[in-house]
């Protein structure tokens, strides 16, 4: 998938003028991109689309307009784009009640090695997780995790020929499947694949 550049980028005089239907175009597009697994876990794949809002709104929150600035985040958010043979995610662990989730977290130490997604006739692929920083210690895990799911090109090939798609987590505080994951959600990651 092609990384962005600052000729992909609108202006921030430009950015207010479309942000509100650029915005609903990207909220559409996340639908598709969202998996939840069980009750309280959710795998937010990222792509070139996401990343545009990404750094246009902190662009305009921050009012970057600097060259140097720009490529910072450009440099920050291209690393989120799939590069062809891969899936990249941002894992969430999402309790409403701050003493559940606090309790929850000290459980699931470890969760992002647990997690997996499947190709039918393949062997399940298990996330590089947190290549920026370590987000487990060893009272808890953290609510956010960052996911890279590396495919070989016979995955891919069969992804791309119609085969199922599952996903889960096999963790002893955690453990749900989603077998298959739902078809627009597939198609939508399917997509991301040279």
């Amino acid at each position: 998938m092609k990384k962005l550049t600052r000729d992909d980028l609108y202006s921030l005089e430009k950015y207010s003028e479309v942000r509100s239907t650029f915005r609903a175009e990207v909220m559409e597009h996340k639908k598709n991109r969202q998996l939840a697994i069980g009750p309280n876990v959710t795998l937010y794949f990222e792509d070139r689309t996401v990343m545009h809002y990404q750094i246009q709104e902190i662009l305009r929150v921050e009012r970057v307009f600097e060259a140097e600035g720009i490529e910072e985040e450009l440099e920050t958010y291209n690393s989120m784009i799939p590069d062809g043979s891969n899936w990249k995610a941002t894992f969430m662990i999402e309790f409403a009640e701050e003493a559940e989730r606090r309790d929850a977290l000290s459980k699931m130490i470890g969760i992002e090695a647990q997690v997996w997604v499947k190709v039918d006739g393949f062997d399940e692929v298990i996330p590089i997780s947190d290549e920026d920083l370590e987000r487990d210690n060893e009272n808890k895990t953290s609510s956010v995790h960052f996911m890279r799911f590396e495919f070989s090109s016979e995955m891919v090939a069969a992804l791309k020929q119609g085969s199922r798609l599952s996903a889960g987590i096999h963790h002893p505080a955690y453990e749900h499947t989603v077998d298959p994951v739902p078809q627009h959600i597939r198609d939508s990651l399917v997509s991301d694949l040279d």
